[in-house]
């Protein structure tokens, strides 16, 4: 027998019982069934659950999402959705909340046992990390605000590609060719997103210890910089355009190339990603008296005047990014990227206007 307590959201009072039936079946403990996000705030309160079941599309002033991000707010209970469909935005907004599983409609009862074992394991693990990062903190040195900060950030890639993969396990048969392809590239975003927190903690741990080797090449620094705007042009949004100025029909350089692309890389997926209403991304190169000098420009929400001076520090952030994801890494290992090759970086913005960072690089970065 199971001594988990459950609480059952779901506003069709027939789907609930019968839901409990299963429930009690398994031999879990049902302590109650509500029916609105009121009600079931008031009854997380007073009954202390060890496990939500939450309809989305429930009655009331809110919904089932907004509820788990009430009850995310002050308590530590693991929730599973259950839904009649599963539309990719109401997934975008339940894995906000970190939810532990989805349940589509109708369910079997082994979905069922399955979801709420995987879930409680789920959970267990994430306390135990939780507990390993409290005990962390109380070091109060970067290693463990570092830590810290990367295994928060990265349980959002990771709760969309479970929930996709989750999803695609258990429902594939019922789902349209168009639905599979979307939650494909639902889970490649996201592991591309992992990837890159990881590479910027490695070359961030490089450059820390002295490990960050300069490997100088010859390039064409007008190629290099027109085939990488190329690539970002295929994963900018609808609403970006993204453009490329050059006077010169070539750049010759000799610098370090991977280098270069993690600096340009960077700086591009910033400037689509603090333009949330789209706009032009600029980017331009020219030669500067033995140097070349690359321009990214964009039309987004700026930076605050007071934040420009610790712009570069490691998990700095400015105070008007909002919602928008970041762990404020990318331009800390940038400016070291920039500065191992004998560079240097500077940055001009006006709150709402936009903002455009100057990164200016000697032709040779060693003597060949």
């Amino acid at each position: 027998m199971n001594s988990l307590s459950i609480l059952i959201v779901e506003d069709e009072l027939l789907i609930a019982k019968n839901l409990a039936r299963k429930l009690e079946k398994l031999g879990y403990s049902v302590v109650d069934i509500v029916t609105s996000g009121e009600k079931a705030l008031h009854s997380v309160a007073e009954m202390q659950p060890d496990l939500i079941l939450m309809d989305i599309a429930i009655k009331g002033e809110i919904d089932g999402i907004e509820t788990a991000a009430k009850i995310n707010e002050n308590r530590n209970i693991p929730i599973i959705y259950t839904t009649a469909y599963a539309d990719d935005d109401t997934l975008e907004r339940a894995d906000k909340t970190y939810s532990y599983g989805y349940l589509i409609k109708p369910f079997k009862e082994k979905d069922l046992q399955v979801t709420i074992k995987r879930a409680i394991k789920k959970h267990q693990e994430d306390c135990e990390l939780r507990e390993l990062l409290a005990q962390a903190k109380e070091t109060e040195d970067d290693k463990s605000r570092y830590l810290s900060i990367i295994s928060h950030d990265l349980r959002t890639p990771l709760t969309a590609i479970q929930s996709s993969a989750e999803l695609l396990e258990h429902y594939s048969h019922k789902f349209s060719e168009e639905k599979k392809s979307k939650h494909f590239n639902r889970i490649y975003g996201a592991a591309k997103t992992m990837t890159q927190m990881l590479e910027d903690m490695l070359m961030l741990s490089k450059a820390e210890s002295g490990k960050l080797e300069l490997k100088p090449k010859a390039l064409d620094g007008v190629d290099f910089v027109r085939e990488l705007v190329e690539e970002f042009k295929a994963v900018a949004t609808n609403k970006h355009t993204l453009a490329f100025q050059t006077s010169a029909e070539s750049l010759p350089a000799y610098l370090d190339e991977k280098l270069l692309r993690h600096i340009l890389a960077n700086l591009l997926s910033n400037a689509i990603k603090y333009s949330p209403e789209g706009g032009t991304i600029t980017v331009s190169a020219s030669s500067e008296e033995g140097a070349i000098a690359l321009r990214v420009s964009d039309e987004g929400i700026g930076i605050p005047p007071e934040h420009l001076a610790k712009l570069f520090d490691r998990f700095e952030r400015a105070s008007n990014v909002g919602s928008i994801k970041g762990i404020g890494l990318g331009l800390s290992i940038v400016k070291q990227a920039v500065e191992l090759q004998g560079g240097k970086i500077t940055v001009e913005s006006e709150v709402g206007k936009g903002t455009t960072f100057i990164v200016t690089l000697p032709e040779n970065a060693v003597a060949k």
